[in-house]
């Protein structure tokens, strides 16, 4: 058991080092590199020659006069410390940035994700039950027609119609920049009917696979013999639904949850970028555009740690729900 939870967090700090050491070295075989566009910016500034190289270690907390070795070592140690560099457009710590970020993307990643895994186990137990009639059917068809439409193309519709033309959302941003009081009802309303579209492009898209997944699972464990046993022992119906066949449907679909939950804080770009949402997704994209490298590796990196936390996270957890994985054998059989 210790040795289990030992290796586990070891590969995490392993990966994340090979994050870090990855993101490092893919910006740097942009064409040109990062100091030569920084270096052209900065003295199209007009700042003087001599004070191009200390003005690049202050925005990457690297000297780009020192060679490679050190410059990766100056970067790690800052990395480490949360030191992410400061921002060439926005002129502000890359840390801040992020900090502020993080929330808005975090609230439509988690929220839309946890209503699809809800709708589309709830559909798919009730498929399942009612297999083979024409509620199964339907509900079947239009999971397949929902699982073929990409989230963008759903998030464009829902924009043209419930904002442009019905005007029941705002068709973007975050809140109402005129609520000053961050604190009120009245803001978090505000958070709430900004935040609507984005959860529910997401959502909408999502629920038709986890439901086709949640009926597969149901089915599979209503022909297991414990259930057999179970109606033998005269058990209710419901008793055998919730705590024999949708506990055990559920159990393969926690690992996907916390998967899917750090896949989609990267796939927000093109989301936030539809909305005008101010989250990560958006800030890394307008990174990109404007060379900002010190805000392009902070977002990026921080993306990407947040996916290997979610695979530790689920590695950590899964072994309390399925005993089978506590030992790291997840063959072994009860």
């Amino acid at each position: 058991m210790v040795n289990y939870y030992v290796r586990r967090t070891a590969r995490v700090f392993v990966t994340i080092f090979g994050v870090m050491s990855l993101t490092f070295g893919l910006i740097r075989l942009l064409p040109g590199g990062p100091f030569t566009q920084l270096r052209t910016q900065l003295l199209r500034q007009g700042v003087p020659p001599e004070q191009v190289n200390q003005q690049i270690a202050n925005l990457q907390n690297v000297r780009p006069d020192a060679p490679l070795w050190q410059q990766y070592i100056d970067y790690m140690i800052s990395a480490l410390q949360l030191d992410l560099g400061t921002s060439i457009k926005y002129s502000r710590p890359v840390a801040e940035i992020v900090a502020e970020a993080a929330p808005w993307t975090i609230l439509i990643v988690v929220v839309s994700t946890i209503l699809m895994f809800a709708v589309g186990i709830l559909l798919g137990a009730i498929q399942a039950y009612w297999e083979g009639s024409r509620f199964d059917t339907i509900a079947s068809s239009l999971s397949i027609v929902g699982m073929s439409i990409p989230f963008y193309v759903a998030a464009i519709l829902l924009v043209l119609f419930m904002s442009y033309r019905w005007g029941l959302f705002p068709p973007g941003g975050t809140a109402n920049p005129n609520i000053q009081d961050h604190w009120s009802l009245e803001y978090a309303v505000s958070v709430v009917r900004y935040a609507t579209l984005p959860v529910l492009s997401y959502t909408i898209v999502g629920i038709g696979g986890q439901a086709l997944a949640m009926r597969g699972n149901s089915i599979q464990v209503l022909g297991e013999d414990f259930v057999e046993v179970a109606r033998l022992r005269g058990l209710s119906d419901g008793r055998i639904a919730t705590r024999y066949v949708a506990r055990n449907a559920i159990l393969p679909m926690y690992t996907g949850f916390l998967l899917l939950l750090g896949f989609r804080l990267g796939g927000t770009v093109i989301l936030e970028q539809i909305f005008n949402y101010s989250g990560l997704g958006l800030y890394l994209l307008d990174a990109v555009n404007s060379n900002d490298y010190p805000l392009m590796m902070g977002t990026f990196l921080v993306i990407t740690v947040a996916l290997v936390l979610g695979v530790y996270v689920a590695d950590l957890t899964y072994g309390k729900i399925d005993p089978r994985i506590s030992s790291g054998d997840s063959s072994e059989t009860y």
